[in-house]
């Protein structure tokens, strides 16, 4: 059973920076690709950032790009999402997503393993 585990979440002030890991007890090259989704309890979930992890091919949400940069270390089976000059609106819980079935990049439903979630709060 493959484990995904987020961390690096936190409350921050509106402008600072923040980088999310997602540890995968996997090779990351094995998930074909490791997506970044968040999700309020009065939003659907947004696609924040997506990575082939077999080199390159990065996707982001529309409302966090040019703001974020996601990146991965296969020696730590490890994607970090950093995040820059962030808003009261990327408060949210993230989530992590791991080994890409195909299709859509944001269908949710194309990922299999998935995180727990870990919180990020922007104040003003």
């Amino acid at each position: 059973q493959v484990e995904v585990v987020e961390s690096g979440g936190g409350s921050v002030q509106v402008g600072e920076s923040l980088t999310l890991s997602c540890a995968v007890s996997a090779s990351t090259y094995s998930m074909k690709r490791v997506a970044w989704f968040r999700q309020t309890p009065d939003k659907e979930r947004e696609g924040v950032a997506s990575l082939y992890t077999g080199g390159g091919n990065t996707y982001y949400g529309d409302s966090v790009k040019g703001r974020v940069s996601i990146s991965q270390d296969d020696a730590k089976n490890t994607v970090y999402l950093r995040m820059d000059s962030l808003k009261v609106e990327d408060t949210a819980m993230y989530y992590c997503a791991a080994d890409f079935r195909g299709g859509r990049v944001w269908d949710a439903s194309r990922y299999v393993h998935w995180g727990q979630g870990t919180q990020v709060t922007v104040s003003s």
